[in-house]
């Protein structure tokens, strides 16, 4: 028996959606408050402009997409927001960060496009680059972030490393190239957990879209292997970029 898929199985806009919506803003703003932990106005602030910014994008993805032109300039300004987020959570220079996300979403989009595994279209274009400079940036950020953090509370031992013969970028590779690896345990522990403990976005948003699950799986293992190499390559490129003193060490 072939199962069948509808409209009615996607997820419509109305009245009884406002409503979860805004309960579930209300359980995280108030869980937060009585845990304090100091997060409830960055929660609210963060669903309402995700409400905005993809209540702008619904209305010109469709522009958006009947052009390259315009997909191309769509996929660089995602590039330029992701860059200057992952700038200010690790305090550098914007066009430094925009290095490293560009590094690790790049090459990976670059194969999936050119090898044909994803179809050369703006429609299939713009969701597998913002998924991959999404997870880029959030590879720089929490390996940055973690990076500095370490020089921060014990550049004494970068300080004898360095005494005993090791360059500065060394000693910084020493010390932080594995704790910044922390930084992809994330997309290991999703990529690892697939299909028992989760079913990700992009399974869901192709299965609802009317694909059978076979072909929603093929989807999602794309995007968690490109991700996976996509995170690898930016959290490399930024710890470098950190030990070669082109990101700013924390001042003590």
């Amino acid at each position: 028996m072939t199962a069948s898929y509808s409209a009615q199985s996607t997820i419509t806009p109305g009245p009884r959606y406002v409503v979860v919506l805004l309960a579930l803003v209300a359980v995280a703003s108030a869980v937060a408050v009585v845990a304090r932990l100091r997060v409830s106005r960055q929660l609210v602030v963060a669903s309402v402009r995700a409400t905005v910014q993809l209540a702008a994008v619904s209305a010109v993805i469709v522009v958006v997409l009947r052009s390259w032109g315009l997909t191309a300039a769509f996929v660089v300004v995602m590039l330029a927001i992701a860059s200057a987020t992952s700038a200010r959570r690790i305090g550098g220079r914007a066009l430094l960060a925009c290095l490293a996300v560009t590094a690790g979403a790049t090459p990976v989009l670059a194969l999936l496009l050119l090898s044909g595994a994803v179809p050369l279209e703006p429609i299939s274009v713009v969701p597998i680059a913002g998924i991959l400079i999404g997870g880029a940036m959030t590879a720089t950020s929490l390996a940055g972030r973690r990076t500095i953090d370490i020089l921060r509370t014990r550049f004494g031992e970068v300080e004898a490393a360095m005494a005993i013969g090791f360059t500065d970028r060394e000693a910084v590779l020493l010390l932080c190239r594995q704790a910044a690896a922390e930084a992809l345990l994330p997309a290991l522990d999703q990529t690892r957990t697939v299909g028992l403990v989760t079913l990700p976005g992009a399974f869901v948003g192709v299965l609802l879209g009317g694909a059978s699950p076979v072909e929603a799986g093929a989807a999602q293992l794309l995007v968690l292997i490109g991700l996976l190499a996509a995170e690898t390559l930016a959290v490399v490129l930024v710890v470098e970029l950190i030990a070669r003193r082109l990101i700013s060490w924390p001042s003590r």
